[in-house]
């Protein structure tokens, strides 16, 4: 009788313990909760990409606390040396990535499309001519890479106009300049002009120059609260289809305007492109699924930031790119 019983208690117990085994099987482990990541991501790179990342970043810490950033500017080209020396986990690169890059490690994923527009001071002592004309392709090229074109009056044909043209460009290893340049015809080096570094220098630069040009990017060409060109500054019109006048959609003088523009391909591409955050290989970890973030629940920023998302079927790449 007792060894019945012991029997009969046995195949309780085994039973107990087998029973949930069969109801598990086939089933996906279980994931740890958001919560539970946890550890540092180092960000540095683009100017282009900064303000959107900060608030990435803030947004991500609050569904994951134990998650913490540093985040820092400094241009396109430190975005790219300190993720392939291992200083940042994640560089923002708002430019091509080269042959050399990828040979050297760098793995690149399109998060945002982005654009550089070319500006002006509102004092600029022809601004009325160049707002109705706008300025085209070939000038553009004859004021920032050639210099055949000096003056203010030469622009809008005008000789009487004396005033000299002030040429700024980035000092910096610049995405803006590169795709500043890219639309010219050249590289970032080719540009002539005083160097200023990142988007805040440039701004400053013409803030206070009258007879001063150069180029800013999307993020901080407008005033995030009013949506209107940065105080004291004008974007000029991009003559792109050179009928020497500055048609009412080549008008950019509010940020729906560009961003409406640059989504739907009515502004030149160069200088529209795609931003890019790159790691040195395939990302894994906490750096993946900040990435993952970013691709689908973090694009809902981007609008609020002064970027324009990127179309599905590249979004769709990308997400593919990091899986």
């Amino acid at each position: 009788m007792q060894q019945s019983i012991r029997r009969g208690a046995v195949v309780v117990i085994v039973v107990a313990l087998i029973v949930p085994l069969l109801a598990a099987c086939g089933q996906p482990a279980a994931q740890p909760q958001g919560n539970d990541l946890k550890g540092n991501i180092t960000v540095s790179g683009a100017n282009a990409l900064y303000p959107l990342m900060v608030q990435w970043s803030q947004e991500f810490q609050k569904l994951h606390p134990g998650v913490k950033f540093d985040v820092s500017a400094g241009g396109a080209g430190k975005g790219m040396t300190d993720v392939l020396s291992g200083v940042s986990d994640i560089g923002m690169v708002s430019r091509s990535i080269t042959a050399q890059e990828e040979g050297n490690g760098a793995y690149w994923v399109p998060v945002v499309t982005d654009s550089v527009f070319p500006a002006i001071n509102t004092q600029n002592p022809v601004l009325k001519d160049l707002l109705a004309r706008g300025v085209s392709h070939d000038v553009f090229v004859k004021i920032f890479l050639t210099g055949e074109i000096k003056t203010w009056g030469e622009v809008i044909g005008r000789p009487e106009v004396k005033d000299e043209i002030h040429v700024y460009t980035r000092s910096d290893s610049s995405g803006a300049a590169d795709a500043w340049a890219s639309y010219l015809g050249k590289k970032q080096d080719a540009l002539k002009g005083i160097g200023v570094n990142g988007d805040p220098g440039m701004l400053e630069a013409l803030g206070k120059d009258p007879l001063g040009i150069g180029f800013s990017n999307l993020a901080y060409a407008f005033d995030a609260a009013s949506g209107k060109p940065q105080p004291g500054l004008t974007l000029l019109p991009v003559d792109a289809n050179n009928n020497n006048q500055a048609d009412a959609e080549e008008v950019l003088d509010t940020r729906a305007k560009a961003i409406e523009a640059v989504a739907n391909g009515k502004y030149p591409s160069p200088p529209v492109r795609p931003d890019n955050l790159v790691t040195k290989g395939k990302a894994s970890g906490l750096a993946q699924a900040f990435l993952l973030w970013v691709l689908t629940d973090g694009q809902k920023f981007v609008d609020s930031a002064g970027l324009v998302p990127l179309p599905s079927d590249q979004l769709n790449s990308s997400l593919a790119k990091v899986k």
